[in-house]
């Protein structure tokens, strides 16, 4: 992010605009609309204002002689479009003297750029690119303009009336934070939204308590929760809405190593962000450590987020913190996440069942060479029975050594899928007996093991058949 987005307060002084024609109308009609005061300087003389308003038009000045020289005092922002040459020259000027300064469709001479601007009254949303695509800029605006309700602003304007009166009887903050979060949520903001703001007054006054709405316990205070929220195998595009809500409504997140920073990006910006995983070699703080944590989050009030990679119940260790949860009184509840293996299936286009030659499916652990070796593989030389191996690029030998020792083919399809959904995911196929070199050819996990015929499918299977065939051409040729 080149460009931090601010909302620049217009009442506290003059914005310059420097620039003729339709560029220099386009941003004064802009800057009219959003209550500044402009001092033009229209560069081919025409200061002709029509279409703006007669209150719009009074916040106008008509400035004469060079811009280069003109008084800066007073002045918040200096603006230049369509005005040739006076840009960079100008532009040189503000940055002397710490001004914000923009020239359009010139990143080089700006310090700041103007966003596509969604104007919902109170409620104002800015879209940008950095300056490098104003179009995908406005098309981003364009959706969010259709998801919008037209009366967010409304709604934004009435909760500011009554806030300073809600607060002074709320004390506790996160009480605060949920009664409001009630409120737009619940029928009273849905009152407002449909224009029935009388009415949705009413409702508020109506609320005898305001604590006890927002569901104060007897102490006064929020109650605590913890929700499970599985992050899925990478991409952040693969979370749920119930889990983006989760993660917005969060006070505090307990987060795994695997959760990629695309998806804590996802949380609320004044949560508080707690890293408790363990990887290879780093044995991390211990599960009875996280427990704790989350009891007494929970217990101070907090909701408590623990965000695990893929889901919270395949090989996370979510039933353990549940058990700690139930044990200790704390409300709990979980959301689903896309595990690994069906992540990589997908990404790579493995049917993990597939008619007449996948009729079941394994999933198993074997982090290391021990895992693998307490496994009973006797029950898993089925030719129809699809074995998704989590955390075995360690143990790929003892996997392989024990499905060979089991009557399991030599030449039966398998896969490494690494980093799945991620943009540096990577796959390696082959046959189980070649499954330790092909652990060899990926670069770092996280990565599953796929093993079974229906490995043959998959998108890495025909591009390998396919490399085969075109050397085999090749040397043919020669």
């Amino acid at each position: 992010m080149r460009f931090l987005p601010v909302f620049l307060d217009l009442r506290t002084g003059r914005v310059l605009l420097v620039g003729a024609g339709d560029l220099a109308r386009a941003k004064l009609r802009l800057l009219a609309a959003a209550g500044a005061h402009i001092r033009w300087y229209a560069t081919d003389g025409n200061r002709d204002v029509s279409g703006l308003s007669a209150a719009d038009a009074t916040r106008i000045e008509a400035a004469d002689g060079d811009p280069l020289t003109a008084d800066l005092s007073g002045v918040i922002a200096i603006l230049c479009a369509g005005a040739g040459d006076i840009g960079p020259a100008l532009s040189e000027r503000a940055r002397a003297v710490g001004l914000p300064v923009n020239v359009m469709d010139d990143l080089a001479h700006s310090t700041f750029i103007f966003p596509a601007i969604v104007d919902r009254g109170d409620v104002v949303v800015a879209v940008g690119t950095g300056g490098a695509s104003p179009v995908v800029a406005r098309r981003v605006r364009e959706r969010i303009e259709a998801v919008l309700p037209a009366r967010i602003g409304d709604l934004a304007a009435f909760i500011g009336r009554w806030r300073k009166p809600v607060h002074n009887r709320i004390p506790d903050m996160p009480l605060r934070r949920r009664f409001w979060e009630r409120v737009v949520d619940g029928p009273i903001g849905a009152l407002v939204l449909a224009g029935r703001g009388k009415e949705a007054e009413a409702a508020l006054k109506d609320i005898p308590d305001p604590a006890a709405y927002a569901g104060a316990q007897a102490s006064g205070r929020a109650e605590g929760s913890v929700t499970l929220v599985g992050a899925g195998p990478g991409d952040p595009d693969l979370l749920t809405i119930k889990a983006l809500r989760a993660l917005q409504d969060a006070d505090v997140v307990f987060y795994d190593e695997l959760v990629s920073p695309e998806i804590l990006d996802r949380t609320r910006r004044d949560a508080a962000r707690v890293p408790v995983g363990r990887r290879v070699g780093n044995p991390g703080i211990g599960q009875d450590a996280i427990n704790k944590l989350l009891i007494e989050a929970a217990k101070s009030g907090q909701r408590a987020v623990r965000l695990k990679g893929g889901d919270p119940f395949v090989f996370g260790r979510g039933g353990e913190e549940i058990e700690a949860l139930r044990e200790a009184g704390i409300v709990y509840s979980v959301v689903p996440g896309i595990t690994a293996g069906l992540g990589a299936a997908a990404q790579f286009e493995v049917p993990l069942t597939f008619r007449h030659e996948a009729l079941r499916i394994t999933f198993l652990t074997a982090h290391k060479a021990r895992d693998a070796e307490t496994v009973d593989w006797s029950v898993l030389t089925d030719e129809k029975m699809t074995v998704v191996v989590y955390m075995g690029m360690t143990a790929a030998p003892s996997v392989r050594a024990g499905l060979l020792a089991a009557g399991r083919s030599p030449q039966t399809p398998v896969g490494v899928f690494a980093r799945a959904t991620r943009p540096d995911a990577q796959a390696a196929v082959g046959t189980l007996d070649e499954l330790p070199t092909l652990v060899e050819k990926i670069d770092g996990g996280p990565a599953v093991l796929i093993i079974g015929d229906v490995v043959a499918h998959s998108a890495p299977w025909r591009q390998s058949n396919l490399a085969q065939l075109v050397s085999y051409f090749q040397v043919a040729a020669e």
